[in-house]
C-alpha cells in the first residue's frame, strides 16, 4: 500500500529472447554479433515508424563497427540515422529524436557491447515494447525507402549546457577527484566541474578502446579512493563507461553508494516519495520511514525505477549500484547531473557528514555463475521462510541477473557476521540445486 513511510512494489521483467534488464548486450562476436546489431537497428526503426534515430556510442573498440552495422539496419528500414559520435547514454536520451540508440554495454568489461533504446521522449522502452521489437527481429518484413545518414553537430556542447544550467551550482573551493572510467564522460565530466569553479583531478580519462571500466569507474573504486586519500580531496566521483551510473567517495576515502546518495538528495530536495529497487539497504527504508517519505520498491533495473516514478508522479529514485534518477528537467538517470546535485546538497558539510544521516546495514553478496538463470522454487521458498523468521531485522534476496549468466544472492543483517551466515546458507543451497 502507499502512504507516509510505506512501501509499494512495482516491476518485474518478462521473458524476452534478446533484451535483458537494460537493453541487449553480450560478448562481441559471441552472444552479440554485428549481424544481430544490424537486425536490432532495422527492427527498432521499423517499430518506431521509420523516422529519425539518434545514434551514440561509448568508447569501446568494437563501437565503430557495431555503430556502422546499427546504422545499416536503420537505413535499410527506411530511417534516418543521426550520428552523435561518442556520447554519454543520458545525452542520447535527452537528444533522442523519433528514437535514440546507444551502442554500449554500460558498466560491463571491454569485450562486451550492446544496444540501448529510448523512445521519442527519451524514455527507456517497456517490456511490452521490447517484445514488439523482438517480434520484428524474427520477422523483419519488407525494406523501407528513403533511408539516409546525417551527423549531429554540437551534441556534447548542447548536452553540457543543459546539465550545467539545470543542475549546476557554484563549486568554487571544492576539490574533486573525477573517475571517468575511460568511457563516454572522458573529457566531458572534468570540464563540467571546472566550469562550475571546482578544482578537479581527472583519472581514467584517456580511453583507448580496451580500458573502459578496467580497474576504474563505478565498478572499481580503488583508484578513486587512493586518489582522494593521497590528494586530500573533498570527495571523489566515479562514473561507469556510458555515464548512467555514479558513485561517490567521501573525504576519508569511504564509499558512498547509490542508496546513500538518494537518501541525501531526498532530504535536500524535500521530496515526499522516492522509488528504489529491492536491493535498497534496510537503513534507507528506516530513514525514509522516519521522515515520512513514501518508498516505492521495484525490480532491479533503473527502467523499473523510472516506470514507478512516472506512474506515481514522483521525481527521485535510484539504485544502490549508482543509477540515480531526478526527473526534474531530465528524462532518465544521468551520472553527471546526479553528481552535481550531490555536490549542491552538501551545503557546506563534508560528504561523510551528509551521508551519515542514513544508517547502513551490513550487506553480503555472492554471484554464482550458472548455465540457467532460473532460481529453483525450493530456493525461493527457503528465502521466503528465512525472511519471515527475520521479521524485518534482516533479509535475504536471491535473483537471476538481467545482464550476466549468474544468480545473485544478497543477505542483510544488523551484523556482518550474521549477513555472511545468511548469504552462505542460501548460496550453498543454490549451488546444490544447480550443480
Amino acid at each position: 500500500m502507499d502512504g507516509s513511510g510505506s512501501l509499494a512494489f512495482f516491476g518485474g521483467a518478462g521473458k524476452r529472447r534478446y533484451f535483458g534488464t537494460d537493453g541487449i548486450r553480450g560478448v562481441v562476436g559471441e552472444s552479440l554479433t554485428p549481424e544481430l546489431v544490424e537486425l536490432i537497428g532495422n527492427a527498432a526503426t521499423t517499430w518506431s515508424g521509420r523516422g529519425r534515430v539518434l545514434v551514440g556510442r561509448d568508447t569501446r573498440a568494437s563501437g565503430p563497427l557495431l555503430e556502422e552495422k546499427l546504422v545499416q539496419g536503420i537505413v535499410a528500414a527506411g530511417g534516418v540515422a543521426v550520428l552523435g559520435g561518442v556520447l554519454p547514454t543520458p545525452a542520447v536520451a535527452l537528444l533522442a529524436q523519433d528514437l535514440g540508440a546507444v551502442v554500449s554495454a554500460s558498466h560491463n568489461p571491454p569485450e562486451y557491447n550492446g544496444v540501448k533504446l529510448f523512445d521519442h521522449e527519451g524514455r527507456k522502452l517497456t517490456d511490452a515494447e521490447e517484445s514488439e521489437i523482438e517480434a520484428l527481429m524474427d520477422d523483419p518484413g519488407p525494406a523501407g525507402n528513403g533511408g539516409a545518414i546525417e551527423r549531429l553537430e554540437g551534441a556534447v556542447e548542447g548536452y553540457l549546457d543543459h546539465v550545467l544550467d539545470r543542475f549546476g551550482t557554484d563549486l568554487t573551493g571544492l576539490r574533486i577527484a573525477v573517475d571517468c572510467a575511460n568511457g563516454a564522460y572522458s573529457g566531458i565530466a572534468p570540464a563540467a566541474f571546472e566550469r562550475l569553479g571546482a578544482e578537479v583531478t581527472a583519472i581514467a580519462n584517456a580511453p583507448d578502446g580496451e580500458n573502459i571500466n578496467v580497474g576504474c569507474g563505478a565498478t572499481d573504486l580503488s583508484m578513486l579512493r587512493d586518489t582522494v586519500n593521497v590528494g586530500g580531496h573533498d570527495l571523489g566521483i566515479a562514473f561507469d563507461g556510458d555515464g548512467d551510473r555514479m558513485l561517490a567517495v567521501d573525504e576519508q576515502g569511504n564509499v558512498v553508494d547509490g542508496d546513500q546518495i538518494v537518501a541525501v538528495l531526498a532530504l535536500a530536495l524535500g521530496v515526499d516519495q522516492v522509488a528504489v529497487t529491492v536491493m535498497a539497504n534496510l537503513g534507507f527504508h528506516r530513514l525514509m520511514e522516519e521522515r515520512g517519505i513514501t518508498v516505492h520498491v521495484t525490480d532491479v533495473g533503473d527502467r523499473y525505477v523510472l516506470e514507478a516514478l512516472r506512474r506515481e508522479g514522483a521525481l527521485l529514485g535510484g539504485e544502490q549500484s549508482g543509477h540515480v534518477v531526478w526527473l526534474g528537467d531530465h528524462v532518465t538517470g544521468d551520472g553527471l547531473s546526479a553528481a552535481l546535485l550531490l555536490c549542491g546538497a552538501l551545503a557546506g558539510r563534508t560528504l561523510s557528514e551528509a551521508a551519515a544521516v542514513m544508517p547502513v546495514f551490513p550487506q553480503v553478496k555472492e554471484n554464482l555463475r550458472v548455465d540457467r538463470r532460473e532460481v529453483p522454487p525450493n530456493v525461493l521458498e527457503e528465502a521466503a521462510r528465512v525472511n519471515e523468521e527475520l521479521a524485518g531485522e534482516g533479509r535475504v534476496l536471491v535473483r537471476p541477473s538481467g545482464t550476466e549468466p549468474v544468480i545473485r544472492v544478497l543477505a542483510e543483517a544488523e551484523t556482518e557476521e550474521e549477513a555472511k551466515r545468511l548469504c552462505g546458507r542460501i548460496a550453498e543451497l543454490v549451488r546444490h540445486e544447480l550443480g
